[in-house]
């Protein structure tokens, strides 16, 4: 009696890009989210995702029970009615979203938070550990910690890891698994003395990408996953044409955040 065949497993991506109120994780807020997930076969787009955030306060991580101390009254105040993240002007102005945009188009964190997770599973084609999917983006450690922020704040880490590729480190935290553009233009072009920078714009122009630009994170989602295509098809050895196709989109700036 032959052997049952093996499904064959379909390993996917999420491209993300969060926009930010500046640069810190720990005192900065998410401003907006675009996500797309992929194949890795095919390089198909099967799910996008695109929201502002509405203003948020600091709230404590982890849930760690903090010692009891006196407060005065002032303090107590304050407690009550949360402290505010930090929305530095420079960054606002930087990706175009005013905090106008964000309190009358912004979503609740958590529901942005569920919707992750939900996306997470929506992008899972295969069961099984190995195929859960695997994030993706420019300089993606910077979104990773907002990402932390977000899932932290939300009361939804665990939730998180259950549908994320990643490992637990040595003190007990998750670390999700994760591709960055930066390391494939590296691997690309660290022979070339004249090249010193790996920005989005110059890894793409590099890479014969033409950037397409819709103003919003979503835009730097497009460039990230389309430099990935363009390092898989070279490495599938696809030089004929038989590779994924980059997205085309309107330009609507002339620079990306990173």
């Amino acid at each position: 009696m032959a052997a049952p065949k093996a499904e064959p497993r379909i390993y996917t991506g999420v491209v993300l890009d969060f926009e930010t109120s500046g640069l810190d994780c720990t005192k900065n807020a998410c401003t907006q989210l675009a996500m797309q997930g992929v194949r890795f076969d095919t390089w198909e787009v099967i799910d996008r995702y695109v929201k502002y955030f509405a203003p948020y306060n600091k709230q404590e991580v982890g849930g760690v029970t903090k010692r009891k101390v006196l407060k005065n009254k002032h303090e107590l105040e304050q407690e009550a009615s949360g402290i505010p993240m930090v929305y530095e002007e420079a960054a606002l102005t930087y990706s175009d979203i005013t905090m106008y945009t964000l309190k009358s188009q912004g979503a609740d964190l958590k529901s942005i938070a569920t919707d992750v997770i939900e996306f997470g599973k929506r992008c899972t084609l295969t069961k099984g550990k190995q195929t859960k999917p695997v994030l993706i983006g420019q300089n993606i450690t910077f979104d990773i910690g907002f990402l932390q922020q977000l899932m932290n704040y939300a009361g939804l880490t665990k939730e998180f890891e259950k549908v994320f590729a990643g490992t637990t480190d040595f003190y007990g935290n998750f670390q999700p698994h994760y591709i960055d553009t930066i390391d494939l233009g590296r691997l690309a072009f660290a022979h070339d003395p004249s090249v010193t920078s790996y920005k989005l714009e110059l890894t793409a122009e590099r890479l014969g990408i033409e950037l397409d630009d819709a103003h919003d994170a979503d835009a730097d989602v497009t460039a990230t996953l389309n430099i990935a295509v363009v390092c898989s098809n070279r490495l599938r050895n696809n030089t004929g044409g038989a590779g994924a196709a980059v997205q085309k989109k309107e330009k609507t700036r002339v620079h990306f955040k990173i």
